[in-house]
């Protein structure tokens, strides 16, 4: 099992945190709200192939690395089925490159028979230009040759050789991918559930490297579920501390932030150091949020402490930091947010206006986007946050 030792206090996120956002003044509500995407200026879709969660290989400062001002990412991706709900049922990694607008589709990033699951689920990536390697930190979602996809989660890591050249990248000679820590059955829920339903289901995924400027340390921050709860809605998010340089042994420790009794689902979380603080930032969905309780549209939500291990309180005392716009709930989704601050996410059913037939298989397959959104800007003050600005269309 892996070894669990004691950190910060948990930090809440409440319903009252929640509620106070509907009352929030209409004019701060306009600068937490992300620009319409107008589904004529979305890229070029790749014929007969979904993407969605996106993140770019990272330098370990948390820059975001580039190669004659190319950028690598990895993006999930499957065959456009007739259900696009059903994309998380054969999802692989996708290598793609990034430059002024322009992406370039790279094929698959890891080869066929390498990952030790049934799927390849989201994560982060970590370069080391010291030796041309790159790190994978993913999820592994499944079992090898499971007759039906169950939804078990576990976290992994691979390190292959990089080559970029004029815009096109190649990774070679992948290790075995070796499981990065375990659940350890007592913060957080062990996740191997057979049956199951996006955004209702429970999370042990979406690795996310991040290196403390002040003594260096390397931690991954998580999704998780809450072993210590009687609620059905039991979402946290979970982190571990890398102890060699190396980052192979990891100690796991206690969740940052819990949403107990809440919220069901903080995903893709990642943690930035900026101006001596700490901005964690996660996504959710409002269909994840209790029925019995308040909910958030679907959107950015983040919180700031002066530790890494916390505690932490929520960015604009509600958690919300940049929301879908009320005409177009949907229109995007999965946020990873770099650097330089600007989030970039995948365009769900752009365009879409509330009270669309989101149950139905072939209309959710004729309006589903499936390709990078427009990126735009977070702006930080202290323990408030924004949409500042959007940057340009992805």
């Amino acid at each position: 099992m892996t070894q669990t030792v004691q950190s910060a206090q948990t930090s809440p996120w409440r319903a009252d945190h929640v509620a106070a956002i509907d009352a929030l003044p209409q004019a701060q509500k306009a600068r937490l709200t992300i620009p319409a995407i107008d589904p004529a200026s979305l890229p070029a879709a790749l014929p007969g192939i979904d993407l969605w969660d996106l993140w770019p290989l990272q330098n370990a400062d948390g820059s975001t690395a580039l190669f004659d001002g190319w950028s690598v990412w990895f993006v999930l991706s499957a065959p456009a089925l007739p259900d696009p709900e059903e994309r998380h049922h054969i999802a692989r990694i996708r290598l793609m490159t990034h430059r002024d607008g322009t992406w370039q589709d790279c094929g698959h990033a890891l080869p066929d028979g390498l990952n030790p699951g049934s799927r390849e689920w989201a994560g982060s990536a970590l370069w080391h230009p010291e030796s041309g390697q790159v790190t994978l930190f993913y999820t592994v979602a499944g079992w090898p040759g499971e007759a039906r996809p169950s939804f078990a989660q576990r976290l992994f890591q691979t390190t292959g050789a990089l080559s970029c050249d004029n815009g096109h990248a190649a990774i070679a000679d992948w290790s075995t991918p070796r499981e990065s820590f375990a659940s350890d059955d007592h913060h957080y829920m062990l996740v191997d559930q057979r049956e199951g339903k996006p955004g209702f289901i429970k999370g042990f995924r979406d690795p996310a490297h991040v290196r403390d400027p002040r003594d260096g340390a390397t931690y991954i921050l998580f999704t998780g579920s809450l072993k210590q709860s009687d609620e059905a809605f039991n979402a946290c998010i979970g982190i571990a501390r890398a102890g060699n340089e190396a980052l192979t042994q990891w100690t796991i420790l206690p969740p940052l932030v819990s949403a107990d009794g809440l919220n069901n689902e903080q995903e893709r979380p990642l943690l930035l150091p900026r101006d001596g603080r700490y901005y964690l930032f996660w996504s959710t969905q409002r269909k994840v949020f209790a029925p019995d309780g308040p909910s958030g549209p679907n959107g950015i939500y983040g919180m700031v402490a002066d530790d890494i291990l916390g505690p932490y309180q929520p960015l604009n005392g509600t958690g919300l930091v940049a929301a879908n716009p009320e005409s177009t709930p949907y229109q995007a989704y999965s946020w990873w947010i770099d650097e330089a601050l600007t989030a970039s996410g995948f365009a769900d059913l752009p365009g879409v206006a509330p009270g669309g037939q989101v149950d139905d298989a072939a209309w959710r397959r004729a309006h589903f986007a499936g390709r990078p959104a427009p990126l735009f800007r977070i702006a930080l003050d202290g323990t408030s946050a924004w949409v500042e600005q959007a940057v340009e269309q992805a």
